[in-house]
């Protein structure tokens, strides 16, 4: 029997966007084990945080007593959704979708439990039974069960159909049976009767639950979460920079970590709910707190550190807060490895020098940094004891660092009260 209902896990976390057959899906889920599937297309050689809510929703299942399957798209990955976009995919050759296949399995078992005996979970790639289908195959076998009229009431293909300029191609139209065909090898060959998806997956997701009831004469249910946005109405996951990835190279633990300690307040709770899996009562004594003391920012602390540490590792979580403190003078900034200096200081003033010799004396250097906008205003504040240098105060104004005080013997850290800060690099 499972742990616990996890239709009313998802309905508190307000994580239900639509259920197909509601009063089915709670008999079947309630009352056995059940094995649940959600895709994951290769579009990209790494997961983005978009991606974090159904993959954390399947773990929410495994939690509860459930087998989570996740579908890398290596197959659908060579075609392209036509859902939610405005124009056609650039398709990418079989060896890129392969390459970004194996990139995404390693970032999926960072969350999922592949040991967890009876619920352990699968991964999958549909490009094992996609590639071997014939074009024969998919007509006779396939595409006899869908009706044109019935394909283009769909959505993804509605908002398409009527551009003049970019229009729906055959190759994508296509993906909607592609998609019901894995939850049809799914049903027959590991017994899987859900999925899950996004709300933007629903005409998608039906064609499965349709193919199903024609070649199996069975049901089949899906349960979509909503497609998130900001309080500001922003969609969640992109900033200025672009898409906030899961791999630490295209987007740092420290950045990644920033994003979620930058959440507005109005988001903050709701985000526990979403993407973390503390307890209700953990997170009504945070929305308590942040209401108190939101210049603390105890739930966007929370969240931040909880998520960092789900998709990069305790340690790495851990010395990002260190990072973050040490940079304003509450921590040792000679713990913390160049990678993640690197990345916190990134967005700072800085100045790159050939070699410690060539750094002025600490009045020029901090108008050279824009910490001040005089030399003699920079004397005032040094001889105030306002200047740190890697969060040593410095009261001389003719302050050199040395090659031995550099950060892994290549960063100083320049910091002007408690707040404003500056990098000096040597190459």
């Amino acid at each position: 029997m499972p742990e616990f209902s996890i239709l009313d896990e998802l309905k508190w976390r307000e994580l239900i966007f639509q259920v197909s057959d509601e009063e089915g899906f709670r008999n079947l889920t309630d009352n056995a084990q059940q094995a649940v599937y959600a895709g994951f297309d290769p579009t990209a050689d790494s997961l983005h945080i978009g991606h974090i809510v159904p993959l954390i929703a399947l773990r929410r299942f495994q939690l509860a007593g459930h087998t989570p399957i996740a579908l890398v798209g290596g197959g659908t990955g060579l075609i392209g959704d036509p859902s939610g976009k405005s124009a056609e995919r650039t398709l990418n050759e079989l060896k890129t979708v392969e390459q970004f296949s194996g990139k995404l399995r390693a970032q999926i078992e960072q969350f999922l439990d592949f040991s967890a005996g009876a619920c352990s979970a699968k991964l999958l790639n549909n490009y094992d039974w996609i590639g071997a289908l014939s074009a024969i195959e998919y007509l006779r076998d396939l595409g006899k069960h869908f009706t044109i009229n019935w394909m283009l009431a769909k959505d993804s293909v509605k908002s398409r159909i009527d551009r003049d300029t970019s229009g729906l191609s055959y190759t994508e139209f296509s993906y909607m049976i592609l998609q019901a065909y894995d939850f049809l090898h799914l049903a027959e060959n590991h017994g899987c009767r859900i999925q899950l998806g996004g709300s933007d997956q629903w005409g998608n997701m039906t064609a499965g639950t349709e193919l199903i009831r024609r070649k199996l004469g069975s049901e089949a249910y899906i349960v979509t979460v909503p497609l998130i946005t900001t309080a500001s109405g922003a969609k969640f996951g992109k900033t200025e920079g672009g898409a906030i990835w899961l791999d630490p190279e295209k987007t740092s633990p420290y950045a990644f970590y920033q994003y979620w300690i930058n959440i507005a307040d109005q988001d903050a709770i709701r985000f526990l709910k979403y993407f973390t899996f503390m307890k209700k009562e953990e997170i009504d004594s945070l929305a308590e707190d942040l209401i108190k003391n939101p210049d603390n920012r105890p739930a966007q602390k929370a969240l931040a550190y909880e998520m960092t540490t789900m998709t990069h590792g305790k340690t790495a979580a851990d010395e990002v807060i260190a990072a973050s403190e040490a940079l304003f003078g509450k921590g040792e900034l000679e713990a913390i490895s160049l990678s993640t200096l690197e990345s916190a200081v990134s967005a700072a003033p800085s100045l790159e020098v050939d070699d410690a010799g060539a750094i002025p004396a600490l009045d020029q250097l901090l108008t050279d940094l824009t910490l001040c906008s005089s030399k003699g205003e920079a004397k005032k504040l040094i001889l105030s004891g306002g200047v740190y240098a890697n969060n040593i105060r410095i009261a001389d104004i003719k302050y050199r660092p040395e090659a031995s005080q550099l950060l892994h013997g290549k960063l100083m850290i320049i910091r002007k009260g408690k707040k404003h800060y500056a990098i000096v690099k040597v190459k």
